[in-house]
């Protein structure tokens, strides 16, 4: 099949890889070159606009940080998708987007015979999981492609659903993370040593993904549940948190430098205890006897 994909960074990168490595004709674009090279190698064309991408294809990715980058990449009038995609085609999101948008720009594919589905996903290709909204018939058609990129892949309902089951997914895992290091400074503080993971309070905050994503991620979730009149009284909270870390200008790091922002308040740090090497042991247990 003849597919484009425009947004070809961390993720994008890998899932358009695994259309490649598939068989399938891909065309690629990203406003930094630099990000298609890799792709080119192995096989891939490089398209210099997102328009030009989905003249090339039946089908269209989008893998962008957000919703503002995939308005302009989808909907711009000269350079956009949807400028050079031709009835019968399809379009198909895997940004973590807000469902507000997606919705918008499915009326506006209807309107013009493009198929849209919105899917975003959790995890890293070729295992990720795969939360699709949409036509049901639009999801069956293209689940064999989706196949290529994740393992766990789901239909969830209509248009925006794929959306909306990524955000709570992401409000889970990170209004959760700022209750459980609050609940860990009460500890510290109170006298109680913890055994934490050290690949998550090592000092670094490299860990998982960047800050900056979950910082979008959560504040898209808070957004949703305004929209939908559900309480969000914690995610707030962590909305909050996230942008005062973001504020220190910690965007790149790991998202546990959010941390920092709680152990400021509480004035004490949570750190993992750095490894015994062997060295150390026998420093702590010097009647041990050396081999």
């Amino acid at each position: 099949m003849r597919i484009g994909f425009v947004g070809t960074g961390t993720m994008g990168n890998l899932m358009a890889r695994c259309l490649v490595d598939a068989g399938h004709q891909l065309t690629v674009h990203d406003r930094r070159r630099e990000a298609t090279a890799s792709l080119c190698d192995a096989g891939a064309r490089r398209a210099e606009t997102p328009r030009a991408t989905a003249e090339a294809s039946e089908v269209v990715f989008t893998s962008l940080p957000g919703p503002l980058e995939v308005e302009e990449a989808v909907l711009d009038p000269s350079k956009g998708i949807l400028a050079g995609s031709r009835p019968g085609a399809a379009y198909i999101d895997m940004t973590t987007n807000a469902p507000s948008v997606v919705r918008r720009i499915a009326d506006v594919c209807r309107a013009r015979g493009i198929a849209f589905l919105d899917a975003p996903v959790s995890g890293r290709p070729p295992g990720m999981t795969i939360m699709a909204g949409g036509d049901a018939a639009v999801f069956a058609t293209y689940r064999p492609v989706l196949a290529c990129m994740g393992r766990n892949i789901f239909h969830v309902g209509a248009t925006g659903a794929g959306c909306v089951a990524k955000l709570v997914t992401q409000y889970l895992g990170y209004a959760n993370l700022v209750t459980a290091i609050e609940g860990m400074l009460i500890g510290a503080k109170a006298g109680i040593d913890f055994n934490i993971p050290r690949s998550v309070f090592n000092g670094e905050f490299t860990a998982g993904g960047t800050l900056d994503i979950v910082a979008k991620d959560v504040h898209l979730a808070c957004e949703l549940a305004r929209e939908v009149g559900a309480p969000a009284h914690i995610g707030l909270i962590a909305d909050d948190l996230y942008r005062r870390a973001q504020a220190q200008g910690w965007g790149p790091r790991g998202f546990p430098i959010v941390a920092r922002v709680l152990e400021a308040m509480a004035g004490v740090e949570l750190r993992a205890p750095a490894p015994i090497t062997e060295a150390r042991y026998h420093d702590r247990n010097p009647r041990e006897v050396r081999p």
